[in-house]
């Protein structure tokens, strides 16, 4: 073989070893907007594949909704078809506007896909419904970027329940805890069980305090100060205890519709002082939370989403588990979930599964997601 030949192949084995290290590594968008209503949450995040993933968060955001956003998409789940559409446009519009805002304002300008939740409308994933939108194809136009979306109709088009889907990125990203627990609209659990992953809904959360605490004329109950003033009703909190749910076993997700009809109405039935509600509504959570967690020092809770901030929740749950508990960095307690999404488009991208079936209930793992090229 001549040095010449020699020479060239000696190159083209550099530059695929170059081209595999390009294909291992990513900037991403993450975009979520969760049913608490808190607002959007965008994260600007590097992946990169070695051994295992690690990624560096470069940027992030939260755009708070405005009130007639807020109305809007509350008010969402009662419209009709022809309605929902036009919410749908309307929507998908207002998010691209809001991520290139963020990606000006931030000047990004390497990134190889948005990778966004959509907001969610319906999930009623035992009739096989589950509605996001903001995941028009339209978005990838407007943006200009390939866009990797609407992650969770194909697991219930397989028989899962389309949620959670975060537990893949606790696995990849945070595998030294014990347990990843999320405080958000809903408070999810995830943890590993031999070979699989485990994770599911266990109560409502933010999407109940922020319910109540508007009542009380603020956008949410700063710090649980509110909640601690009031006094417990035992009756209400054995009532909330002894809903269904609580008696199934994971797979199970939870939905605004199972609060409407099951919660509010419950709640109400009591006609409390507002205060009353939120203390009580900390215990039942505590409570609810205190049951998924094995009463062992040596494991370790990762608490994040905007229920990690209400101290006096995070006391109560301190009280009812020996378990240590952690609160991250303010960046990942906020930005997890956009996090994450990032790198569920970044696996659907590289067709790797992103939908764990030991989670959902769905038939088999797989790579969800729809990509948009513009």
């Amino acid at each position: 073989m001549s040095a010449k030949i020699i020479i060239i192949n000696i190159f083209s084995i550099i530059i695929s070893i170059f081209t595999a290290m390009d294909n291992d590594s990513y900037h991403v968008l993450g975009v979520m907007s969760g049913t608490s209503l808190d607002g959007l949450d965008l994260c600007y995040v590097h992946f990169k594949k070695k051994s295992s993933w690690c990624f560096k968060i470069i940027c992030s955001d939260t755009i708070s909704y405005e009130p007639q956003w807020i109305d809007t998409l509350q008010s969402a789940i009662y419209f009709d078809d022809k309605e929902l559409d036009e919410l749908d446009e309307n929507y998908t519009e207002f998010l691209s506007d809001r991520i290139l805002e963020f990606v000006k304002d931030h000047s990004i300008t390497e990134l190889d896909a948005i990778c966004s939740h959509g907001h969610t409308i319906l999930h009623e994933p035992k009739k096989g419904i589950t509605k996001q939108i903001g995941n028009l194809p339209s978005i990838a136009t407007r943006l200009k970027t390939t866009v990797v979306c609407d992650f969770r109709v194909q697991d219930v088009e397989l028989g899962g329940q389309g949620a959670p889907l975060v537990p893949i990125g606790d696995k990849l990203l945070f595998s030294e805890y014990t347990y990843c627990l999320n405080l958000g609209g809903f408070a999810n659990i995830s943890f590993q069980k031999g070979e699989e992953r485990i994770a599911f809904d266990i109560c409502p959360v933010n999407i109940i305090l922020n319910h109540y605490a508007r009542q009380l004329g603020v956008a949410f109950d700063d710090g649980g100060k509110m909640a601690r003033l009031g006094m417990l009703n035992e009756k209400l909190l054995y009532s909330l205890n002894e809903l269904t749910y609580y008696m199934k076993q994971p797979p199970k997700s939870l939905g605004l519709e199972w609060v409407n009809t099951h919660v509010f109405p419950l709640i109400d039935s009591f006609k409390m002082n507002k205060k009353d509600i939120l203390c009580t509504l900390v215990e039942h959570m505590a409570f609810q939370i205190s049951q998924q967690i094995d009463h062992s020092s040596e494991a370790k809770v990762l608490v994040t989403g905007g229920g990690a901030f209400n101290t006096f929740l995070i006391e109560r749950l301190k009280k009812l588990t020996a378990s240590a508990i952690v609160i991250p960095s303010e960046e990942i307690v906020n930005f997890k979930e956009a996090l994450v999404f990032g790198l569920l488009g970044v696996l659907k991208i590289r067709n790797e599964i992103n939908c764990l079936s030991s989670v959902t209930g769905a038939e088999y793992d797989h790579s969800s997601g729809k990509i948009y090229e513009y």
